[in-house]
């Protein structure tokens, strides 16, 4: 693992790259439902979208994200934060594609590790979006993935790890092997759809090289096997025995809880500018915020305090990318945070409960 100091921000200096991220990358349409044409049922086995079937649907608009997904929405994150930063990702060798292409050359995203795939089209995801929550219509295409040869100067500082598509253990058994030869690489992994159907003892390599593991708290929940009522503390601690140096499991409007060494963080959720459009992603901009300012090498309590700004100015837009901010506008809403939007810190042995 890097340590912090001199060498390595002279060692980043160096680098073409401070950070790649890398994952399945997808067109996002969003549809916007019109609310007296559809509504969400509340049932035994959860909330259900409820639309009139074989009927001709009116809906209120749709707009269109031409680079999303979570390692683009991750990648575009630490770009406009200030990062030297590439995607690692497969398309089609099609128009979506090429499109693709030119959203992240936009946000100065380098693409160089991006394949084209002469045989598949490029992904495409529909998100039904009603009232501020969603429903995502998903399809990752069955690429050949194989981890690219990076040359010297390439090799991040940090490596951004999230969803990728079904059976793809091969490759991340690559990018596991890549992490080995190179031991100064930090891995921030926010486990996707697919990994978490995997579990950890299939993805024990990744979760036991993780600088950083960030994940939401039903999905710390499937992955450790601990009940969600058993508390914070029980999920940290789970988690924690995987082998990350750190954890970061968020909560939603309740906030997030982070755990390194021998001490638990709390960090409540950022109060909302204005009414909530749309939570698609946010975990996304919480994990890219936050690995972006460890990158930049702060420490886990200043970068905890900012990973929320992040998150609260994207649901104040439709989409994943638009809300991001820019430094200078993260400052900007950090120096009028209330007083108590504020890190706590304690012992592990004393976290708090999870909320219900």
């Amino acid at each position: 693992m890097a340590s912090d100091g001199r060498s390595t921000r002279q060692h980043v200096e160096r680098q073409r790259f401070e950070i790649v991220c890398v994952g399945d990358v997808a067109t996002d349409v969003y549809i916007a439902l019109c609310e007296d044409e559809a509504r969400v049922l509340e049932g035994p086995e959860g909330r259900r979208l409820d639309v009139p079937f074989g009927a001709k649907i009116p809906f209120e608009r749709s707009v269109t994200v031409e680079a999303g997904g979570n390692a683009a929405n991750a990648a575009v994150a630490c770009a406009r934060l200030g990062l030297r930063t590439a995607l690692a990702s497969y398309l089609g060798a099609d128009q979506l594609g090429r499109d693709i292409l030119a959203a992240l050359h936009r946000e100065s995203v380098d693409t160089s590790l991006v394949r084209l795939d002469q045989r598949l089209p490029t992904n495409k995801h529909f998100v039904l979006w009603l009232g501020g929550e969603r429903t995502i219509l998903v399809r990752h295409e069955s690429y050949d993935y194989h981890w690219p040869h990076l040359r010297p100067s390439e090799v991040p500082a940090w490596l951004y790890l999230s969803s990728v598509g079904r059976e793809t253990h091969a490759y991340e058994e690559q990018i596991a092997d890549f992490l080995d030869e190179n031991p100064t690489v930090e891995l921030a992994f926010q486990p996707g759809t697919y990994q978490l159907e995997e579990g950890p003892q299939v993805l024990r390599r990744l979760y036991e090289r993780a600088s950083l593991l960030v994940c939401n708290v039903e999905e710390a929940a499937r992955i450790s096997g601990v009940s969600s009522s058993a508390g914070t503390g029980a999920l940290l601690d789970a988690l924690r025995a995987l082998g990350p140096r750190r954890v970061v499991v968020t909560d939603s409007v309740a906030g997030a809880f982070a755990s390194e060494g021998d001490r638990v963080l709390e960090i409540p959720a950022y109060p909302d500018p204005g009414p909530v459009v749309d939570r698609t992603g946010a975990g996304d901009a919480f994990a890219a915020t936050l690995t972006a300012c460890l990158a930049r090498g702060m420490d886990l309590e200043e970068s905890l305090r900012r990973a929320p700004v992040n998150a609260a100015s994207v649901v104040q837009q439709v989409g994943t990318q638009q809300g991001l901010l820019r430094q200078a506008e993260l400052d900007a809403y950090l120096a009028s945070a209330p007083g108590s939007f504020a890190v706590r810190s304690f012992p592990a042995l004393t976290a708090p409960a999870a909320r219900q």
